[in-house]
């Protein structure tokens, strides 16, 4: 019985997450995929939350030189590694729900399913090295 109402709440996700990916090509903002791609960022943040701590050492070590990117650059890395750890579990747990000063757009105030850390993720396309995370060659430039 606890089988057939994890599959049909499946079911019904995909259903959702399918009918408003049309919508959403239609329409231009969809309510269903904003919680979704909140409970992502959670988990994308939770789990890959340690790889601040190297991203830490080349930002200190790129302004400030190699000896700060090792000491400094170690310290504000574990810092980051733990903020963004705590933010994708709070993302996780309230992925439902928006929250207040979390907005869509960084202009932008009041409450929203918006990132609560920025970068919203932790591998941005600054901070992407080879080409391993976004293939710069099929990117489009929006500026």
């Amino acid at each position: 019985m606890k089988l057939g109402r994890t599959l049909l709440f499946a079911a019904v996700c995909a259903a959702l997450s399918f009918s408003c990916m049309e919508a959403k090509a239609a329409d231009g903002d969809c309510w269903v995929m904003l919680p979704v791609e909140k409970l992502g960022r959670g988990i994308a943040n939770a789990a890959f939350g340690a790889l601040e701590i190297p991203i830490a050492w080349w930002d200190v070590q790129q302004d400030q030189g190699g000896i700060a990117g090792l000491t400094y650059g170690t310290f504000r890395g574990i810092a980051l590694c733990i903020a963004r750890e705590v933010v994708g579990v709070v993302e996780i747990a309230t992925f439902p729900c928006p929250l207040p000063g979390c907005p869509e757009s960084e202009d932008d105030f009041g409450w929203g399913y918006g990132p609560i850390m920025r970068p919203a993720w932790v591998v941005d396309v600054g901070h992407d090295w080879n080409n391993f995370v976004y293939d710069r060659d099929n990117m489009v430039s929006t500026r």
